[in-house]
This record gives C-alpha cells, structure tokens and sequence, in this order.
C-alpha cells in the first residue's frame, strides 16, 4: 500500500442496521461482523469495501470518514499537530491489522490515517467500491499546505482558482491523481462544515441516473441531479442518516467539444467576399 493514498472508509452511523440495509440495496454490499466493538465490514465481491459502526452519543458529523495510508502513525500524529491540526482520536491499535489515527486538519475537516500490518484489501475502482475522494474546504490554501507537507503531493489547478477552485493532489512520480480538494463556492451555505467527500461508483451497466433513482427509492434524497463532467456523470445524494456521497460511472466522461473547421465555416464566412 502506497504512503498518501485512500486506504479505507467508514462511516458512524446512528441507525447501523437502516445504513446497511440502505448501502446494500444500492450497490449489493454484503456484510461481516467484527468478533468485537460492533464494528461492521462491508464486502463488495468478497472484498472489504467499507466499515459501519454506531455513532456516539455526541456525534454531530454525517460524514464519510476518510482514511490515508502512512509508514508510521505516532509520528504522522505529531506531524498533524505541528502542522495546524488537531487529533480527534490518538494512535490506537487493532488485532493484527495496524493502528488507526483520526484527526481535524486546520480546517476542521475530519480525516483518518491507518498504519497497516502488512497487506491490506480495499476493494476500489469496480461498481459500489471507493472511487475518489476530494476535500470540501473553506480555505483551499490551507489544506493544500497542511496535506502537501504531511505527503509531498504535487498540485494541479483544474479550476479557474477564483469561481471554481479544485487541486488535484498527485503522488511524487506518480501521474494519476489520488485525491482533489474543491473550496466551497457562493452556492455552499455560510455554515457548511468541511469534510471529505466520497465518491462510489456505479458502473456503466447501471449508470448514475439509475443508481440515484434507486437510493431515492431507498430512503435517499437526492442532493444534485445527475450531470456530466471531466471525471465522469456524477450525482450527489444523501443516505437516510443524512451522510452525503457521490454517485460516479467514470466510463461516462465528458470531453469539451472543440468546434471543427466546417462547423465554425458559417462564422468565418465573410459575407462580404465574393
């Protein structure tokens, strides 16, 4: 597993039993549970998927919660409070999987570091698996700084920086992209809470539009209507507990049309020329 990439998801949820029966209606989820904790994996073709397990009393985040993988999870504590954040939960350990962090980046945004033993299955890339993840933050210069010293990313502006400012945080070396952040925009109401937003995909044989029908027909409500973009037809809906997530089929890719010569041949005409 590489340092600096999504390793896994889970989601704290007030009703586990109406979450999974809510993810597993809309992407075939089946379910294990953990010997101990009530703490619940969720497999996409056998593999793990996603983790469920009740919320606290207290908690008041609907949110995904992101978890990025590192060499070494004391120090990446340390690391996160030198750099502006704040440790939601200290490096704690697990059976043989590894050990587990939660922290607030500066912005307020929860994230989660795993320092796995060894070999660790996330099922990505295939229909209900993790497909991205991009920060929705207030301040996109702050959290570029914060994630880039804490794993070297290299930054892409896709945007315009001002009406639509989104990075893309790719691995050193690498070419792929493996995380975005977006900087909420005038349409975000002013008390909007940072957070990660995930994106599952859906696939071409079912497609956004029908996966967003089926999570209404659950119990969802639907956040925006499906529309097209660079990355894929996306869709943002909202599980019965109130968690947002991205529905994505990234076979569906929008391309910007360049007008061809032909058909720009009527503007270029001039009208005056015999």
């Amino acid at each position: 597993m590489q340092f600096g990439t999504p390793c896994w998801i889970d989601l704290a949820t007030t009703d586990p039993k109406a979450s999974r029966d809510f993810y597993g209606g809309l992407f075939g989820w089946q379910y294990r549970a953990n010997t101990s904790g009530g703490y619940v994996t969720a497999l996409a073709d056998d593999v793990p998927a996603a983790g469920f397990y009740r919320a606290p009393d207290t908690e008041t985040n609907n949110a995904w919660t992101l978890y990025l993988a590192v060499r070494d999870g004391r120090r990446t504590a340390e690391r996160v409070v030198q750099l502006g954040g704040r440790i939601v939960m200290p490096p704690q350990r697990f059976d043989s999987q590894g050990s587990l962090l939660v922290a607030a980046d500066p912005a307020g945004a929860t994230v989660g570091f795993w320092q796995p033993d060894g070999g660790w299955p996330f099922a990505t890339g295939t229909r209900g698996e993790f497909r991205w993840a991009e920060l929705n933050t207030w301040d996109g210069d702050a959290a570029d700084k914060f994630y880039v010293d804490l794993f070297g990313y290299q930054l892409e502006q896709i945007g315009d920086g001002i009406e639509f400012d989104y990075t893309t945080w790719t691995l050193p070396g690498a070419r792929t992209p493996v995380l975005g952040r977006m900087t909420f925009g005038s349409d975000f109401p002013p008390g909007s809470v940072p957070h990660w937003m995930v994106h599952f995909e859906v696939g071409e044989a079912l497609g956004t539009d029908e996966a967003a029908v089926l999570a209404v027909r659950l119990g969802g409500r639907l956040l925006s209507e499906p529309a097209n973009s660079p990355f894929g037809r996306f869709s943002v809906v909202e599980d019965p507990s109130g968690t947002a997530f991205t529905l994505i089929d990234t076979s569906n890719r929008y391309t910007p049309h360049a007008p061809t010569e032909d058909e720009l041949g009527s503007a270029n005409d001039d009208p005056y020329d015999d």
